[in-house]
């Protein structure tokens, strides 16, 4: 796989796109099964994961590395080509399309060409690849076809590259968004300047209470939250459509549901998370043992940093919003997993269920889940195609590159009344491997903007009143 081995002979690229001509039968996906449709206003947008094609040549399916970015379709050269059926490109006009790609330029720059009913059909839009940094560093590019046909259609990517034959593309996902303007790319949300301007400028001004001399030196405040309700919605991926998800236990805001802005989030003053001010919501998948449902008895939202200077750390601006985890992602947690459930409290892990997935909790102990969210941002969106690409993790305590902005790194800490039995759980989006977390920020600007700069950007740990 790219994403673990560099080829360093032409050979070695060979012998790889020898290997992956024979999986196509094995890889070919329901293309609707990865298709999200959202809408915004005027405009539609469909974004098509790059791993659910149809029909391939050249293709090989891998895992990102990125935290809970999915598969990518890698290993793509000239000549290599993805069809996609049933994408829907909308009414008549113009139509945004937009393409996440990562390359290391050791095949040189190449071109995607996207085209409708065959590999030769008309051109909607045509990508220049250049070298991202790596094989799995992500970028989006974004075109705008003038015009296109209407309604579902077949789509095929085409890959051209004139250096050779070796690989030069990995593709993550497609994005195709019909009613927005060739100014406002698909998918993403951007900050409104004036707004976000004006908070900074308030949370700048804020004076800092010093911490006493026995303070913590961790930087922390955080939600202490229960369960709220439960609904099919998901007003990030699927906004405006009520009952278009899977079942979600909502945290917080009492009135979230698929309609749910940040306005009305903010008009909202019902919460069940501590303290008053944090009106935004949380949500999971919802869990469940022998079919009945075990929602969480108690949710801590963890406000942190991991980065090694947190003094340049500010608020999140309204309607700022982000998921953590793959819903997607269906494979086995046995023990020692990278994110699994854990027991904790008196006795901790008993055992397994039977298929290995799930621990069992000794009497005393509750099952446990964290899930942390990325800590970077790119400073200009509020959300993305994926709602995933305008942020990232730090992997080496700092924010940078395409990422400068630091956000306080979000963690959900949930604890169920459940110990397991040897049949385990499942959850609404399917194995344990699926849990993710949806955050959709709506703080009182003074409540959040003193405890940024209190707590994180000063390095002292804060309870829940936002105390030292």
């Amino acid at each position: 796989m790219r994403a673990l081995t560099t080829f360093t002979s032409v050979s070695g690229e060979n012998l790889v796109r020898h290997l992956k001509g024979l999986t196509v039968a094995a890889a070919a996906l329901v293309v609707t099964a990865a298709m999200v449709m959202t809408t915004a206003g005027a405009a539609t947008s469909v974004t098509v994961q790059a791993e659910a094609f149809a029909a391939q040549s050249g293709a090989q399916v891998e895992t990102t590395v990125d935290t809970g970015g999915g598969q990518d379709v890698g290993y793509l050269a000239d000549g290599d080509w993805l069809r996609y059926d049933g994408v829907d490109l909308g009414p008549a006009g113009a139509l945004s399309i937009a393409a996440r790609v990562a390359s290391a330029g050791t095949g040189g720059t190449g071109t995607i060409e996207l085209r409708t009913g065959s590999q030769t059909g008309p051109l909607l839009v045509q990508f220049t690849v250049a070298p991202t940094g790596g094989w799995q560093s992500w970028a989006t590019l974004t075109a705008t076809a003038a015009s296109h046909p209407v309604g579902p259609q077949t789509v095929f990517a085409v890959m051209r590259n004139t250096t050779g034959g070796r690989d030069f593309v990995n593709i993550n996902w497609f994005s195709f968004t019909a009613g927005a303007t060739a100014s406002t790319p698909p998918g993403w949300v951007s900050v409104d300047p004036a707004k976000w301007n004006a908070q900074l400028a308030e949370f700048r001004a804020m004076a800092m209470d010093p911490a006493p001399a026995n303070a913590v030196r961790v930087s922390e405040f955080n939600a202490s939250c229960t369960y709220s309700h439960s609904y099919k919605d998901d007003p990030i991926v699927f906004p405006g459509l009520p009952g278009a998800s899977h079942m979600h236990s909502f945290i917080g805001n009492h009135s979230t549901n698929a309609y749910s802005t940040a306005d009305s989030l903010l008009a909202n003053a019902g919460t069940s998370c501590a303290p008053a001010p944090d009106l935004s919501a949380y949500w999971v998948p919802t869990l469940y043992e022998h079919g009945a449902v075990v929602e969480p008895k108690a949710v801590v939202v963890y406000y942190g940093s991991r980065l090694s200077d947190p003094t340049g750390t500010v608020p999140f601006p309204q309607g700022f919003r982000m998921i953590a985890g793959d819903a997607k992602l269906q494979q086995a947690t046995p023990a020692g997993s990278v994110n699994q459930f854990y027991c904790a409290g008196p006795g901790g892990e008993v055992g397994r269920s039977a298929d290995g997935n799930w621990p069992l909790c000794a009497p005393g102990a509750t099952l446990m889940f964290q899930l942390v969210f990325p800590d970077c941002w790119d400073g200009v969106h509020l959300d993305s195609p994926d709602h995933k690409s305008h942020v990232a993790y730090t992997y080496n305590g700092a924010c940078g590159g395409a990422y400068p902005v630091a956000i306080p790194s979000i963690s959900f800490l949930l604890a169920y009344p459940a110990s397991g039995t040897a049949d385990g759980f499942t959850l609404s989006s399917g194995m344990a491997s699926s849990i993710h977390g949806d955050a959709f920020l709506a703080w009182d600007n003074a409540a959040q903007g003193h405890r940024v700069k209190n707590c994180i950007v000063q390095k002292a740990k804060c309870n829940t009143a936002g105390d030292f």
